[in-house]
């Protein structure tokens, strides 16, 4: 059962490291933070500051008033005394008349006085000046309106934020099963292209060969080098991290707009029952991705190196396997798959299948542990067939070569995860190649 995950990590050539999957987990939560946050601001911040001016302007009925008094409200705020400018009118709507305390939607106060007083000097007792109010609740009032740009101020900070968290998920994910041999590479070569991705400067020998340098770029620390994983599981967290934050932001503004009506004394009992189901599939979302990571984390890493790269028909080579995490394991193991896709057209629409035509056993292990801190380690031997057809990709076809490790956990998931190889033509042998020359 995968209970929890390793802090600390071996040493890889010359250099001593913390566990990778602790830090890369401990990055994505650090990072969807970042972006909780800050989607929970920018929604609070429009809620509170953007729609009560939008209100004004598309919901407020415009009417006449009287200034009946006028004053300076003094404040305290963090660093020191506030000044608010605050106006009395009178006015009536439908028989009723209301006397608010009033200026702008935001109460916004002033750091300094002469800058409260000028604004109320702009109006004169017993004189009659337009508001505006609003017709739900007609005791509310301004005297002025109009888009205030503090406000989008004060919304850049919960905007950086959620930038920041959106960033670091991004770089993470698209980073998460590479090692820091393969990022420096990319950083020098630039953006990576995919394994199966024919390049511009391919061998023009094998034009439909798939391109290897992706899997080159990445050392080994046992064998020659370290092969990629087909599908990291980091991407099927961040669909759910991003699927739970988005529908729980949205979820979240109208809790926002329940909570207010509820303090304000007009409950609305329609849409808190409206957003019970909501709130519910918000919690499973949020639970699905935590039981995903919590999972992810215990299996820990899977890492596959081999000896040379690209294989050849009839070559013989070497496999390392290298499996992390806190597992009882029941069943681990190796193999050598070759599976053929096809691309079929029907109409407008296009099927694609999938058929496994080689299946080769490499390794099995059983009922074993595997411990924090202590890795199970294991080579064999990997033999291709000598008739094996060579790697291919077409627009339509493919023949794709990969080494699958399986792992059955009791009382947990079973786990599958592929790494691809490439498998190149064998060269003609010398004779032949002399004997045309």
């Amino acid at each position: 059962m995968a209970r929890n995950f390793r802090y600390y990590g071996k040493k890889r050539g010359h250099r001593r490291t913390g566990s990778r999957l602790f830090g890369r987990v401990g990055e994505v939560i650090f990072f969807a933070t970042l972006t909780l946050l800050g989607c929970a601001g920018i929604l609070i911040g429009i809620f509170w500051l953007v729609v009560p001016e939008w209100q004004i302007h598309h919901g407020f009925v415009e009417h006449s008033c009287t200034v009946i008094e006028k004053r300076v409200a003094e404040v305290q705020g963090e660093k020191g005394l506030l000044y608010r400018p605050e106006i009395k009118i009178d006015y009536e709507v439908q028989g009723v008349t209301y006397s608010p305390y009033t200026y702008d939607i935001h109460h916004t106060p002033l750091g300094i006085k002469a800058d409260a007083q000028a604004v109320i000097d702009r109006f004169v007792d017993r004189q009659k000046y337009p508001c505006w109010y609003d017709p739900t609740e007609p005791g509310n009032a301004v005297l002025v309106r109009g888009y205030q740009w503090w406000i989008w101020g004060v919304l850049l900070i919960p905007a950086s934020f959620a930038a920041i968290g959106v960033g670091g998920l991004v770089y993470r994910i698209v980073n998460w099963g590479k090692s820091a041999e393969r990022r420096s590479a990319t950083v020098r070569t630039g953006p990576a292209q995919e394994l199966f991705d024919l390049p511009s400067g391919h061998d023009p020998k094998y034009p439909y060969v798939p391109d290897c340098s992706d899997i080159k770029s990445s050392p080994g620390t046992r064998l020659a080098y370290r092969l990629p994983l087909t599908h990291s599981p980091a991407w099927t967290l961040f669909g759910l991290l991003a699927a739970a934050i988005t529908w729980n932001g949205a979820v979240l503004f109208f809790v926002v707009m329940a909570i207010q009506k509820l303090i304000e004394g007009q409950p609305t009992w329609l849409l808190m029952l409206f957003l019970i189901p909501f709130l519910v599939v918000g919690v499973a979302l949020a639970a699905v991705f935590v039981r995903h990571l919590s999972e992810t984390a215990g299996i820990g890493p899977t890492l596959v190196e081999v000896s040379a790269h690209p294989l050849l028909p009839a070559g013989q080579y070497r496999l390392f396997l290298s499996q992390s995490g806190n597992l009882n394991m029941k069943l681990l193991s190796i193999s050598l798959v070759c599976e053929e896709e096809a691309v079929f057209r029907q109409g407008t629409n296009a099927r694609t299948e999938v058929r496994e035509v080689f299946h080769q056993p490499l390794l099995t292990s059983e009922h074993f542990e595997i411990r924090p801190g202590a890795p199970h380690e294991t080579e064999c031997d990997l033999s291709i067939p000598e008739e094996a057809m060579h790697s291919f990709r077409a627009h339509h076809n493919q023949v794709q070569w990969k080494i699958l490790v399986r792992g059955s956990i009791a009382k947990s998931h079973d786990f599958a995860r592929s790494f691809p190889v490439v498998v190149r033509p064998c060269p003609p042998p010398q004779s032949k190649t002399r004997a045309k020359s």
